[in-house]
């Protein structure tokens, strides 16, 4: 049996880490509800929807967690009753919206606990004050989202993972920009993780299924179904979140959206096995375009479509541009390329891991170390 009833849990969760985690596992083991409130202000750079949604996901098999979501864009001041109050009414609010009249503990792990149970005439629960157990703030990810990112929750990661994806005709230069892109950005993020091209690896491998039978089998004899390519798309979705869960920037060479335009160029327009996992993809920060203009064809024995490269480099233009997506040609030399990739790169994620904060903001500092 609970202690508790009604638990609350508050925060910014800007982002969201596994400190955040241990706080609301441990008002879930003692209470039968535990409600969250995302406070948030209009001064912020992630949104409290997004916030909110990462710990929704994060905590999806724990029935009694609830997510709220609240704007507070009110001044903090420990020091004044009214802006306490003003503090203390929007949670209430918030609250009473979900149809919760009353709390029976609040669980924090600051100090200004005890003075917000007082106001819900509710049972203070200090938890991991010294954060001890997670040596981890959401100032500490703001300062340092690279050095963090273990610590981050992985939907959030998932969210705020900076996405460069690299598509690209047949022999148009795109795993070359890839690699050249991974080791340029390696020193900064050692992290980094490899986001092949599972086509191609699939197409080894029914070659060598196909060989076994037919020792002289070459790509022209390859039979393509739906069921392959949605297999691709899945896979190379799975490639990619896991690349994300690792490191704060995922440089991928292709996507199921190109798998899409591939299932096209083999299977014909009527055929839709990678459409499922190319609709749930997460969101792309840059798609970078290799223009097949100026790049000899590399025939390395299952390369079939020096014919249709034109044709193709026109899809991605047409399906990026549908799809909404922002998306750079990278046309020149390999060094041209790279200088045109990396330029938009630098600033991508000089915006990406830039957090905005109102003045009033409080930098929470552990034990050693500003955090």
């Amino acid at each position: 049996m609970n202690l508790y009833g009604n638990g609350l849990v508050i925060g910014k969760f800007y982002p969201p880490h596994a400190g955040h985690r241990h706080l609301i596992e441990a008002a879930a083991a003692e209470s039968d509800n535990v409600y969250v409130i995302v406070l948030g202000t209009r001064f912020e750079s992630i949104s409290r929807a997004d916030r909110a949604k990462w710990l929704s996901a994060e905590f999806e098999t724990h029935a009694n967690v609830r997510i709220l979501v609240q704007a507070d864009d009110c001044p903090v001041d420990y020091g004044s009753d009214e802006i306490w109050k003003a503090h203390v009414e929007v949670m209430r609010s918030a609250l009473q919206n979900a149809g919760v009249a009353k709390v029976d503990a609040v669980f924090t792990s600051e100090m200004y606990g005890y003075q917000l149970a007082d106001a819900f005439n509710a049972q203070h629960v200090l938890v991991d004050p010294d954060r001890s157990e997670f040596p981890v703030s959401g100032t500490l990810c703001r300062d340092d989202l690279n050095a963090a990112w273990p610590h981050i929750i992985e939907p959030a990661r998932q969210g705020l993972a900076t996405r460069i994806i690299v598509v690209g005709a047949e022999s148009t230069g795109t795993t070359t920009l890839t690699r050249a892109l991974m080791d340029h950005y390696r020193s900064r993020y050692p992290t980094i993780g490899d986001v092949p091209e599972y086509g191609r690896l699939r197409t080894y491998e029914k070659l060598d299924e196909l060989r076994s039978l037919n020792p002289g089998a070459g790509v022209e004899d390859l039979v393509w179904t739906t069921e392959d390519f949605d297999l691709i798309a899945k896979r190379q979705n799975a490639l990619e979140n896991a690349a994300a869960s690792q490191c704060p920037l995922v440089i991928a060479d292709t996507d199921s959206l190109a798998t899409v335009l591939w299932e096209r160029r083999y299977m014909g327009a009527d055929s839709f096995g990678a459409a499922e996992a190319a609709a749930n993809l997460p969101s792309r920060d840059i798609y970078l375009l290799t223009d097949h203009e100026g790049v000899d064809f590399e025939d390395d024995g299952i390369r079939d479509g020096e014919h249709i490269r034109a044709d193709m480099t026109e899809w991605f233009k047409e399906a990026l541009t549908a799809a909404g997506h922002s998306w750079v040609l990278v046309s020149g030399s390999h060094e041209r390329r790279l200088a045109t990739a990396t330029t938009i790169i630098d600033l991508i994620l000089e915006q990406r891991s830039t957090f905005t904060s109102p003045p009033w903001a409080k930098r929470t500092t552990l034990t050693g170390a500003t955090a």
